[in-house]
């Protein structure tokens, strides 16, 4: 029988994130991934401080930014690669309004280092009213970051490419199968509904749906366009856009209805013609407070959740896996404005 100190089941930004605190601490772990992408596998990689309907900011976000860049060049010692892409956010305005807002806004104490004062004008797209661009915002490389933790998590026999099976799983002696651990941690997304120890986490599924499309006049290619959706280059040839937000139409298959919202919203701003090559969906699992949930079984004592992570996937699965493991390891209590135990 193998001992871990730690099993991880979800292949997402929690579980991966979390990995990484492990690999930090010299933790030794195994993950569980099924090998279907996840949601956060064909999420944008959007890492972004500012609520750009509003033009407000969030809990933590300089703290969360902040710690996120500090992750990836620790990431970038075992992979060999920082998947940073710093390519600000420029947000289209719609008219003189916004632009007045963004202004406003950008003269708060927490809005000072996010908001640009100065507006500028993009080539090849709509933008009447200019755009704001978002300073620290960036991209992740959602494709090498999955691609290379997978890659190191093989070569070092810490990835199990296989469903996890429950009811092989043995509480009181704390194994599953040929495998001895100290810990679990269930970082499922939408898949915890299947979980028989944390099914009952209110975690909702939002579905987005996104596009790749193939532009006939190329756009600036070291930003993020964000007008209803955000724009920028895969490095592929192609374009993404998106993506959607539906907690209606939950079905496991294409909405025509998203798809259509998409190209109309691309049409707004992009003059020119342009293909969808490839169009794909995930569902977010989100909360209704929109903070994470996390938090130790209350029977079970070496069983976690780490879920609910929403639209900032990359955000709050990095900056609140450290929370997690100093709260297993450490026993530093969780903020209770993310712990399990607030909706008891």
């Amino acid at each position: 029988m193998k001992n871990v100190d730690y099993i991880i089941v979800g292949d997402g930004y929690a579980g991966l994130f979390f990995a990484h605190q492990l690999i930090k601490n010299n933790k030794s772990f195994v993950i569980f991934s099924e090998g279907r992408k996840s949601a956060s596998q064909v999420s944008a990689g959007i890492i972004n401080p500012v609520v750009l309907k509003k033009f407000t900011t969030f809990w933590k976000a300089q703290e969360q930014i902040d710690f996120l860049k500090n992750s990836l060049e620790e990431i970038k010692s075992y992979t060999g690669e920082n998947y940073l892409i710093n390519a600000s956010i420029h947000r289209i305005f719609h008219d003189e309004n916004e632009q007045n807002l963004w202004l406003k806004k950008s003269a708060n104490e927490e809005l000072v280092n996010f908001l640009d004062q100065k507006f500028t004008s993009l080539n090849v797209v709509k933008n009447d009213f200019l755009t704001g661009k978002v300073n620290q915002s960036a991209r992740l490389n959602v494709n090498g970051f999955f691609t290379g933790l997978f890659n190191y998590f093989e070569k070092n026999d810490f990835l199990i490419k296989e469903k996890f099976e429950y009811s092989k799983l043995n509480t009181f002696e704390s194994t599953y199968k040929d495998l001895k651990f100290q810990n679990i941690i269930f970082c499922e997304g939408m898949g915890v509904k299947e979980n028989p120890y944390f099914s009952e986490i209110t975690v909702n599924p939002n579905k987005g749906h996104h596009i790749k499309v193939k532009l006939s006049q190329p756009i600036p290619e070291n930003i993020t366009i964000k007008k209803k959706h955000f724009l920028f280059p895969t490095g592929t040839g192609l374009y993404f856009y998106g993506g959607t937000y539906d907690r209606e139409q939950l079905h496991h298959h294409i909405d025509e209805s998203a798809v259509t919202q998409l190209v109309n919203g691309l049409s707004e701003f992009y003059p020119y013609d342009f293909e969808v090559e490839e169009i794909n969906f995930g569902f977010r699992p989100t909360v209704k407070d929109r903070r994470p949930i996390i938090g130790r079984h209350e029977t079970h004592h070496n069983l976690y959740v780490f879920n609910g992570l929403g639209a900032r996937g990359i955000l709050n699965g990095c900056y609140f896996s450290r929370d997690l493991f100093r709260f297993i390891e450490e026993g530093i209590p969780l903020h209770e404005e993310v712990s399990l135990n607030r909706f008891k």
